[in-house]
């Protein structure tokens, strides 16, 4: 089977004038990571994957490796864990370059337990059992500038120009000439490596940007989700322009990353009924809600993440849910038999999606399976509510989602022990790499030490 697949493989690459492979995945932090192989290295390798020192996971974003926490057992001295080439993903990433994304497995041949698109994986697969299959779709917000990254680096990532004017409004469509020559550039790259979006358009702030990745399977749309954002950052160094997915990049309007999931089952949308809401989107409402705190350190996974919690900017900042209402955190769109699902408000653009996806839909199919009732729907506005109204806040802190997250008894058993454990050591690290090599106080601005650390990386 490997030898035939191996056959077919290499007869596509020369069709397409292939000469090397770029193998692509994301770290915990979702950093866009790989290698670049030779067709034959490729070729040799498809059943046993590619060897990457097990410091894709132990490493942070300062290349530091991270202390004061149990090591799994895949965890050793820079020992070896293998990518494994999703062969649905091969497509040519630019001319003479193929690329193909993969999952973490170990020498022994189990899944890497803390692998974002393994844990992904995982939840669907547990969905297909029940009957299931979950959709997605994926808004991504980001800032482009007109300096090259060579440029914003040597500034310290201060005091850029947003590119297409500075004045901030969403929808404007007189903008200059240089924002839709980037924003044709990124279409033009997305069709020819097959990836499906919807709409474009300017956001709230100056140089912001909102993609809608379009709806499918979602692990596609994951795969998607990484490749787009990897694409917006190659077509503007071509450009000569720079881009960062920071959640808060300044004192401007945060930046999100709306993860949109429904079910689908023998009938079509289960989350459908023509009252509303289904009796399946009721209970997987159930389960993101009683997740919902400790889900916002997968969420909300830096410092900089909970700079973007201010009410009356957008971000949600209640644990809440409500019929059509973008002031929740969880907005669920009910009365139509393809559009039902539910809006996941919370997760920053500096998010990694295949986590928050997994996090979210196995909270979700908990709920389903133990028929969790959700609280009541909040009608009217879920921000700037007095604390008799009863409404809990979101952690407002990196420390404060570690311990909600530590507290809660869902996503251990949805996303694995191991799993969450190592998660929470990485998040008390980022706190403590903040306090001290950053020299921060999240109560005062942003600092350089996270324009450094995260403007490139997440």
């Amino acid at each position: 089977m490997v030898e035939t697949q191996a056959s077919e493989i290499k007869q596509w690459m020369v069709d397409n004038e292939i000469t090397s492979v770029q193998i692509q995945t994301t770290n915990l932090d979702g950093t866009f990571i790989g290698k670049t192989l030779s067709c034959e290295k490729f070729l040799g390798r498809l059943e046993q994957g590619y060897p990457f020192a097990d410091i894709v996971f132990g490493n942070d974003l300062g290349n530091f490796p991270v202390l004061g926490l149990a090591f799994p057992s895949w965890r050793g001295e820079m020992d070896d864990i293998f990518l494994r080439p999703d062969l649905n993903t091969l497509c040519v990433w630019r001319p003479g370059v193929a690329a193909v994304i993969g999952d973490f497995w170990t020498q022994d041949g189990e899944p890497v337990s803390v692998c974002p698109r393994n844990l992904l994986r995982k939840v669907t697969a547990q969905a297909a059992e029940l009957g299931f299959g979950v959709k997605g779709a994926i808004e991504i917000e980001a800032t482009i500038f007109e300096e090259s990254v060579q440029t914003a680096r040597a500034k310290g990532y201060q005091g850029l120009t947003p590119l297409g004017g500075t004045a901030g409004s969403a929808y404007v469509l007189g903008k200059s000439t240089d924002w839709r020559e980037y924003l044709e550039a990124v279409e033009q790259r997305l069709r020819s490596v097959g990836i499906a979006w919807e709409a474009w358009n300017d956001e709230a702030a100056a140089g912001q940007v909102e993609i809608n990745v379009a709806v499918g399977d979602v692990v596609d749309v994951a795969d998607r989700w990484a490749r787009t954002r990897q694409i917006m950052r190659e077509v503007a160094y071509e450009l000569g322009r720079t881009v960062t997915f920071m959640a808060k990049w300044s004192d401007a309007w945060g930046q999100a990353s709306h993860v949109n999931l429904s079910l689908t089952d023998a009938e079509g949308n289960a989350f459908y009924s023509p009252d509303g809401a289904s009796e399946v989107m009721e209970h997987f409402i159930g389960g993101v809600m009683a997740a919902m705190a400790g889900t916002t350190s997968i969420a909300l996974p830096f410092i900089t993440s909970y700079r973007r919690l201010i009410p009356l900017e957008g971000p949600p900042t209640t644990v809440t849910w409500g019929h059509h209402n973008k002031t929740t955190a969880v907005r669920a769109i009910t009365g139509h038999p393809a559009y039902s699902r539910i809006e996941y408000r919370l997760p920053g653009s500096d998010s990694n999606v295949y986590l928050v996806a997994a996090a979210v839909a196995g909270a979700g199919l908990y709920g389903v399976i133990n028929h969790v009732q959700p609280p009541e729907p909040l009608a009217g506005l879920a921000w700037c509510r007095p604390e008799s109204t009863g409404v809990e806040l979101l952690p407002t802190t990196i420390t404060e989602a570690a311990a909600a997250l530590e507290a809660d008894k869902v996503l251990p058993e949805v996303l694995g022990e191991e799993f969450v454990r190592y998660w929470l050591g990485t998040r008390r690290w980022e706190w403590l790499a903040f306090h001290t090599m950053g020299g921060g106080d999240p109560d005062t601005g942003l600092t350089a030490w996270e324009s450094a650390r995260y403007f490139e990386l997440v």
